[in-house]
């Protein structure tokens, strides 16, 4: 099978030290490509760089919710010129988060409108981030929209009206590791059967979201691990699952353009 993790954060610092034997073990289990994700400017450039290096990369940069009071335009300016790396396949991680709210909600708020105008301006799909919006995400998202509007609502966590929503508009749902959690996944593995089979994303979010049965032995998360999403996707929805793994690749690399 051919498998993408479509958003993972190996740049971060806890795979300094084995970060080429989990590359190796993902290739070893039949996830052959992942994309980095970047959550800041350092991060977008630690991610660019990578991608840079290694065949096994892809990059996106862009400034998640929780880091937007230290947004600038300076630091949009540097995220645009880093997305000139044919690499960077993407904008994001950029949303709305009122969970712990890092950011006040109108700085969230401002500077996702800013990241969505640099990525219709660059033409670039976009990675969304999305939580406890109570509807506010959507309204935006809506109001903002552009002409070629297109991206993954990463690590949903919604509701089946809000999935229902976001499908209208286009964009494609990325299920992450918690759809294999017996308690957590519940409502998740319901919605998944509902999803279009040519709107599916896999990811793991590594280091975070640690699928069953990893996650009984390990803390961190790693692309090889996205194998195990997939295979829970498959079985829910009663598709076969080499072919959900060929359509999911065909999903990523078109809506990536890889």
């Amino acid at each position: 099978m051919r498998i993408i993790d479509s958003h993972c954060h190996l740049d971060d610092k806890s795979y300094n030290k084995d970060r080429d034997d989990v590359v190796a073990r993902s290739r070893a289990a039949e996830v052959i490509q992942a994309m980095l994700v970047g959550v800041s400017v350092e991060s977008s450039e630690r991610c660019v760089a990578l991608a840079d290096a290694s065949d096994y990369f892809f990059a996106s940069v862009g400034i998640h919710p929780h880091d937007a009071q230290e947004a600038s335009e300076a630091s949009l300016s540097r995220l645009a010129e880093l997305a000139a790396s044919p690499k960077v396949k993407a904008w994001g991680e950029c949303g709305l988060d009122f969970n712990r709210m890092y950011s006040p909600q109108d700085i969230q708020e401002r500077w996702f409108v800013r990241q969505l105008e640099m990525a219709e301006t660059l033409d670039l799909p976009l990675i969304f981030h999305e939580r406890d919006t109570k509807g506010r995400f959507f309204e935006m998202l809506k109001a903002h929209r552009f002409k070629n509007l297109k991206g993954v609502v990463h690590c949903f966590s919604g509701s089946i009206q809000e999935m229902e929503a976001y499908l209208e508009m286009g964009l494609h749902i990325g299920i992450t590791g918690i759809v294999t959690i017996q308690k957590r996944g519940e409502m998740l593995r319901e919605q998944v059967v509902s999803i279009p089979r040519n709107r599916i994303l896999v990811e793991t979010d590594a280091p975070y979201l640690t699928p069953a049965p990893q996650k009984n032995k390990v803390r961190r998360n790693e692309p090889a691990f996205v194998r195990e999403v997939l295979f829970k996707v498959a079985e829910v929805r009663g598709d076969d699952v080499e072919l959900l793994a060929e359509t999911v690749w065909n999903n990523t690399v078109k809506l990536f353009g890889l």
